[in-house]
């Protein structure tokens, strides 16, 4: 079909409108433009979209669909080509990125607030998928880049690891393991009962490995998807958990003990892209700027946990009350 842009903008106006005349004053087109438009593009689809009168226009059955569905495609259309332009400058556009549930809501609002107001010609659109699917999405091409756990397949990809954290031990108050105000040995967990994140993680495969290749013999009471569930279930007597150190909250967790774990496992935090697929230069923009902000939160968690607690979110500017 040789349908052009201004016609479906016409379009578009005069279904908002319902009458030629204020469309034409709204695009900038005579009364006759306009209908030439429309008409033009009913002979396109083959079908007619409005119905005229002497007082205003009634959409067709086909019209309504039509306006009902053009509005996304337009706005699609927008950011696609605003993409493209931000490639030639590097400073205005979109970059889609995927992310892990607990890399989104530990890392990536603190980069998505830094990106408005340090490249306020940006949108960074966060995909906030399970592990598998942010790897699926960053092959595919749906996003320009992925921040994930250590993949165990890489040969598709090109990684950068941003971030380096340990495991943590999390339990009820009065457990066992809790009472010791020191590190918690891994094999100490034998004979417990763990609630973990389930195999969509991308922490999950790090902790069966050290639970294995520590000779760990541990019941899995339950698997869930998120750390806020595990939380919730400590908190109901249903066991401990193994966490990334990256799942705390800012103010910590008031109801549980939280104890390092001995010797000390580490999950890598990773920037992903495809290989031998070069970022746009906007896109190396927003990666730069998740490298950054990681290495903040980095030197943040070392921070002792008091002057951790009433600390504010790095990087972000002091707001007056």
């Amino acid at each position: 079909m040789n349908v052009t842009l201004r016609q479906l903008q016409v379009f578009l106006s005069v279904a908002h409108t319902r009458n030629f005349s204020r469309t034409g004053h709204a695009v900038g087109l005579t009364q006759p433009a306009v209908s030439r438009s429309i008409t033009e593009l009913e002979a396109q689809l083959g079908l007619q979209l409005v119905n005229r009168t002497t007082r205003e226009v009634e959409l067709t059955d086909a019209g309504h669909s039509l306006a009902a569905r053009l509005p996304r495609v337009l706005d699609d259309l927008d950011a696609t080509l605003a993409d493209v332009a931000g490639m030639a400058t590097g400073t205005r556009g979109r970059v889609r990125v995927a992310s892990s549930p607990t890399l989104s809501a530990n890392l990536m609002p603190e980069c998505i607030a830094q990106c408005r107001l340090r490249h306020p010609g940006m949108e960074l659109m966060l995909l906030d998928r399970v592990q598998s699917a942010t790897l699926a999405s960053v092959l595919s091409g749906e996003v320009d880049f992925g921040v994930v756990i250590d993949p165990q397949e890489r040969e598709a990809l090109a990684c950068e690891t941003i971030l380096t954290e340990p495991f943590l031990l999390a339990c009820p108050p009065g457990h066992r393991l809790g009472l010791n105000k020191g590190s918690v040995n891994w094999t100490d967990l034998n004979g417990e009962s763990l609630v973990l994140l389930d195999h969509a993680s991308g922490s999950r495969r790090l902790i069966d490995e050290a639970l294995s290749r520590l000779d760990v013999r541990c019941t899995i009471a339950q698997e869930v998807g998120h750390t806020t569930t595990i939380f919730r279930m400590l908190e109901a007597g249903l066991g401990v958990a193994v966490i990334p150190q990256l799942a705390l909250p800012p103010q910590g967790l008031q109801t549980l003990c939280v104890r390092p774990l001995a010797p000390r496992m580490d999950r890598q935090v990773m920037l992903v892209r495809r290989r031998n697929r070069a970022l746009s230069p906007l896109a190396q923009t927003a990666w730069q700027l998740v490298r950054e902000q990681a290495k903040k939160l980095a030197a943040l968690e070392s921070m002792p946990a008091p002057e951790r607690k009433h600390s504010r979110a790095p990087g972000r500017p002091h707001q007056p009350k």
